[in-house]
């Protein structure tokens, strides 16, 4: 057949179906009851403690979506299944397929957003105490644990001696895991509210770096980053919830907490300058409307310019193997 035809429009309108049989089965964790171990239906049922006319339906879609191949009536998970979706492996982001099926009512509201300019959810991320935190945050951990490997091994940090570092709105606390990891002398701190912070905790604590990782509580907005005290400062994932002004701000105050020579790290979805770029990044933009009331999806052009305004002399941008891009400030 020469000519469009509808396979990509039927995929993007079914789209809904994809994410919940994905994130249904991440809930079941079925994925995980195949890791290794083959099964027919009644196994896959048996192991995950759901139906059989339910297992069956999920199997069907998983192997649709080319989660799992079927081979004499036994299913395996695929290799990209194998490696992100296995429930305890430092890679996995089902929870990131359970937190996108629990928000569909904010996507259904992305019209009026549209509309309006303004967001559609009944709680935005602006919202300290919003539970969507306590899903989302240990959720997205394994999209950064590359990002900050590769950082970490661009900045030398298992080298560096007894460095520390500020993490700001550092969620998980993924970054400090990762480097308190590859520095025995480090030290970690991390500004956040009390209930990430909390999360943050529990989490870093799984890498046996806790007796290095500090916390801080409060909200950046008002909290003072202090003056020449850290090597280091990471912003990773929350220059797209504020605004142009606000970025700046965080910047300058960055600039004067870091010590001479010291280097901002800036991990976000960054789009070219034309607004080209990783189809991930271009599609946040519009989660950021339905969420955030000033929030974006911006150009490497614009953090080149909020940086140097901030005073940084510096800004290199480098792409990583993720939708994210990591930017270098000194």
């Amino acid at each position: 057949m020469n000519g469009p035809t509808p396979e990509k429009v039927m995929q993007i309108i079914t789209g809904g179906w994809a994410t919940s049989i994905l994130g249904a089965a991440c809930q079941h964790g079925i994925f995980t009851a195949l890791e290794g171990n083959p099964g027919d239906t009644e196994t896959v049922a048996k192991k995950t403690g759901i139906s059989t006319r339910g297992a069956q339906a999920l199997l069907d879609g998983l192997t649709g979506l080319g989660f799992l191949t079927l081979s004499e009536g036994r299913y395996q998970n695929s290799p990209d299944a194998s490696a992100f979706l296995v429930k305890g492996k430092p890679s996995y982001l089902g929870g990131m397929a359970e937190v996108f099926l629990q928000d569909f009512a904010t996507w259904q509201n992305l019209p009026e957003a549209a509309k309006t300019g303004l967001p559609s959810a009944r709680n935005t991320v602006e919202v300290a105490d919003n539970p969507f935190w306590h899903v989302l945050v240990p959720a997205i951990a394994a999209l950064s644990f590359p990002v900050a490997q590769m950082a970490a091994e661009r900045l030398g940090i298992a080298n560096a001696g007894a460095v520390s570092w500020l993490d700001v709105g550092g969620g998980s606390g993924v970054w400090s895991a990762v480097w308190l990891g590859v520095n025995k002398e480090a030290t970690g701190n991390q500004l956040d509210w009390p209930n990430v912070n909390k999360i943050a905790r529990g989490f870093v604590s799984t890498f046996g770096v806790a007796d290095r990782f500090q916390t801080i509580d409060g909200d950046f907005h008002t909290t003072d980053f202090g003056t020449e005290k850290y090597n280091y400062a990471i912003y990773a994932h929350i220059a797209h919830q504020e605004s142009p002004a606000g970025n700046i701000a965080n910047f300058r105050k960055f600039r004067r907490a870091l010590k001479p020579g010291g280097t901002l790290v800036v991990n976000d979805f960054v789009l070219n300058d034309d607004r080209t770029g990783h189809p991930f990044a271009l599609l946040f933009a519009s989660q950021m409307l339905v969420v955030t009331k000033d929030g974006f999806t911006y150009r490497q052009s614009d953090y080149r310019n909020w940086l140097t305004e901030a005073g940084f002399q510096s800004v290199d941008i480098v792409p990583t193997s993720t939708p994210a891009t990591v930017v270098f400030a000194s």
